[in-house]
């Protein structure tokens, strides 16, 4: 009998978590498996980054969840600096490219996972193609803004956008000693945050020494006599730099599907079922960055890129393949993040979004303390709810604090998940102890703040009018 073949492009999160699904369901005897990266690392995590940059993670095997050699005792072949640059879904092939070589090659297959990740987004404008200027995407490019700034003497550093890997990387240089300058042309950082909470990050971004630019549009990268960028330009000004990081954020790599004819969301990103299987080919499966999702709340197709999100795409379409039976239920849209000593989190619906998905909503913000007040390292926290009007299902919430706020978005989350009441939230049975929460915990405060507005708003509309 001749076994079937799983190709797997993209050896990443995504990827080889489906490859790992579908070979503990299927022996090597009845299916191969290959998977091609175009990088020189398989498996690794990009989340991790931002940390190994700025020293906090000390070596690069660290961020190396499996390697070449630990998927080959699992009978998974994994070919890096192999990339994908033709597909025949008629015929079943994919052109590759042999970046050791130079020389292109025909790989057929019987399954396909595409795993091709997210791009970072590039201005259209001069300088973005100078040396000294990165994304942060891979490991590949975590090597070359290391070496750049643990090699080459660099003081200055500006990144442009103030997104999360904008901030990240904003640290990691803040802990490498060079001077920062976050340029942004949002209003303020991480604009997935109402203006209300961006305003207390963008705050707190400065009070770590990092000037930041807000409201301001990247014109250009100024380039010395060798190429190299050493400045960049906005309207207002120019920002002296040895380092440029492009933290615009990142859009799906879906070039090689959409030229195959593989159907393309609104986000821009591969069209799935919830089994992971793309929607125009029955033995092609997409997963990760790539993938176009379903918001639950707003029942809206997003694009949301984390490592989170693509392994659980990548068990579901692994299981599948294998011959189980799995499904992706969808997002909220959890995100957290931490710039030195904030801790900056989010989960569900943002009000822009609530007013776009046609909600009608309350929103209430509430400050207290990540522990018990007289205990010491109480630190402040704040909290914004968004409730729906009438019903009061909790539709969003936002956190900035330090130490011991974020992780408190995980119990909001769960609760949209499952479609509650703030009401409901306010009695849940949350612990306590004066090291870890006042007897209120943050999360039941704020609860009983936003179901008190939503109560005030039902009365409001009930109450009549001399």
């Amino acid at each position: 009998m001749s076994r079937e073949r799983l190709v797997v492009v993209g050896a990443d999160a995504g990827g080889m978590t489906a490859a790992s699904q579908a070979r503990r369901r299927r022996g090597a005897d009845s299916l191969e498996i290959i998977a091609l990266d175009r990088g020189r690392h398989a498996s690794y995590s990009a989340c991790g980054i931002p940390y190994w940059i700025g020293g906090l993670v000390h070596s690069v095997d660290a961020l190396v969840a499996r390697t070449v050699d630990e998927f080959r005792k699992r009978d998974i072949e994994v070919r890096l600096r192999q990339e994908a640059v033709g597909l025949d879904l008629d015929a079943g092939v994919l052109t590759v490219h042999d970046h050791e070589t130079g020389q292109d090659h025909p790989l057929s297959f019987d399954q396909l996972v595409l795993g091709t990740g997210a791009v970072p987004v590039r201005p259209d404008i001069a300088g973005t193609d100078a040396s000294g200027v990165y994304g942060v995407q891979t490991l590949d490019d975590g090597e070359a803004v290391r070496a750049a700034v643990a090699g080459n003497g660099a003081r200055r550093a500006v990144v442009v956008g103030g997104g999360y890997i904008g901030l990240e990387m904003a640290e990691a240089f803040v802990q490498r000693g060079l001077e920062v300058t976050v340029v942004d042309a949002a209003p303020q950082p991480l604009s997935t945050l109402d203006p209300d909470v961006g305003a207390l990050v963008a705050d707190a971004v400065r009070a770590l020494g990092i000037t930041l630019h807000s409201g301001e549009q990247v014109t250009g990268i100024r380039t010395g006599a060798a190429g190299e960028a050493i400045g960049v330009l906005t309207a207002e000004r120019e920002i002296p730099a040895d380092v440029v990081v492009l933290g615009l954020g990142v859009r799906p790599n879906t070039a090689l599907a959409r030229d195959a004819g593989v159907k393309i969301g609104v986000t821009g990103g591969i069209v799935t079922d919830m089994r992971m299987r793309t929607a125009s080919h029955g033995n092609v499966w997409a997963a990760g960055d790539c993938v176009q999702t379903m918001n639950r709340v707003s029942s809206q197709p997003v694009h949301v890129p984390l490592g989170t999100h693509a392994n659980k795409q990548g068990r579901v379409a692994g299981i599948n393949i294998g011959g189980g039976y799995a499904t992706f239920p969808g997002v909220v849209g959890t995100a957290v993040t931490r710039v030195c000593s904030l801790e900056v989190a989010r989960t569900g619906l943002g009000e822009a979004e609530a007013e776009r998905a046609g909600l009608r909503y309350v929103s209430t913000l509430t400050e207290s303390t990540t522990r018990a007040g007289y205990f010491p390292g109480a630190r402040p926290i704040t909290i914004k709810m968004i409730a729906e009007k009438r019903s009061g299902r909790l539709l969003g919430a936002q956190i900035v604090g330090e130490e011991g706020a974020a992780k408190r978005i995980d119990v909001l989350a769960t609760a949209i998940w499952t479609g509650m009441t703030v009401e409901e939230v306010s009695g849940l049975d949350l612990s306590y102890a004066p090291p870890f929460a006042p007897v209120w915990d943050p999360v039941l405060i704020a609860a009983r703040k936003s179901w008190d507005a939503v109560e005030l708003d039902v009365r409001a509309d009930y109450t009549p009018q001399p």
